[in-house]
């Protein structure tokens, strides 16, 4: 029973916004770039179920380049409409377009100049009659099983603010640069983290010169935090890497070189990444690399500036399906 209850409401609530998409007209397009050229900050206000949703979009757009905050609409009257300026723009929402704490704050908005954008179940509302711009979420029927409770227009209001942020997202070219900054910490910080804050930087990795010998790269590797020393020339760029599996697979083949020169056994084809690559990005890369590896020398404009390690990576962002297979 619980079952089929539950596929109704989903199906009823897919259709509710499959209908919203299919109705989009010009006054989309109108909200898109007025909250787009908006100067000032988008106020979105409500009150109830609908206030929820005006409060997630709030946080949407702020972290997605539009800064924005939530004024509650009861609060509004008494002090909070202080909130607002003549450059903002109030996000309205109102399912009926009648609510009365709602239909009190126009006067007060236009007298201070700023423009409303009502997102409303109702076209023909009073709310809908004083707004720049109103923007219809009717659905004929809540999924509610007593038809009541916001539900079906909730779930609606929630899917047209979606669209309409990442439409105003995508006119400010938002990266996932930008993504990042608003975004430091939690999961979604993690992944976006650029390699250039993961890596070990130059003055700490193990660095010799292609004239080095089997001792010399052995030292340098034994007294750095990677298991691995690049090879560079005096303009720092990079020649080749040897691991530290290298040298003992040289070591073990050839006993008696010890003063081989590192451009004699260095692995000249090594994987090398960008410092502005997000994490997620770069463990992906990882996963497509033909040859395992554990350290990846970090190269900007030709030269060696540190090393990513793939211990640090996995740290940064959720650890691969199963077991990664590495050759150092």
């Amino acid at each position: 029973m619980s079952i089929e209850t539950g596929r109704r409401v989903l199906a009823m609530e897919s259709a509710a916004i499959t209908a919203c998409a299919d109705q989009l007209d010009d006054s989309f397009d109108q909200a898109v770039n007025l909250i787009f050229e908006c100067v000032g900050r988008v106020v979105t206000c409500g009150v109830g179920k609908s206030g929820h949703i005006a409060k997630k979009m709030a946080a949407t757009l702020s972290s997605t380049g539009t800064p924005s905050l939530f004024l509650h609409a009861a609060e509004a009257v008494h002090g909070d409409l202080g909130m607002v300026t003549g450059d903002d723009i109030v996000l309205m929402y109102s399912h009926s377009g009648e609510t009365d704490e709602i239909l009190h704050l126009f006067e007060p908005i236009h007298l201070l100049g700023a423009k409303v954008i009502l997102i409303t179940g109702n076209p023909e509302s009073t709310a809908a009659k004083q707004s720049a711009i109103s923007l219809n979420t009717h659905v004929t029927k809540e999924a509610c099983s007593h038809k009541l409770a916001p539900t079906t227009s909730t779930t609606v209001m929630l899917a047209l603010s979606d669209a309409l942020a990442i439409c105003v997202m995508d006119r400010r070219g938002f990266t996932p640069k930008d993504f990042h900054e608003r975004h430091p910490k939690g999961s979604l910080g993690k992944q976006l983290t650029p390699v250039r804050s993961l890596m070990v930087p130059y003055e700490e990795i193990a660095v010799v010169g292609p004239e080095a010998d089997v001792l010399e790269v052995m030292a340098a590797i034994s007294s750095a935090p990677v298991g691995a020393a690049c090879i560079v020339n005096e303009d720092q760029h990079l020649l080749g890497l040897i691991s530290d599996g290298d040298l003992r697979r040289y070591i073990v083949n050839h006993p008696d070189g010890l003063h081989a020169k590192a451009q004699s056994f260095m692995n000249t084809k090594a994987y090398t990444i960008e410092p502005d690559l997000p994490a997620d990005q770069a463990l992906a890369r990882f996963r497509k690399m033909e040859r395992k590896a554990g350290d990846f020398p970090v190269v900007e404009d030709g030269r060696v500036i540190g090393v990513l390690t793939l211990k640090d990576l996995l740290r940064q962002v959720k650890p691969l399906a199963g077991r990664e297979e590495t050759s150092g």
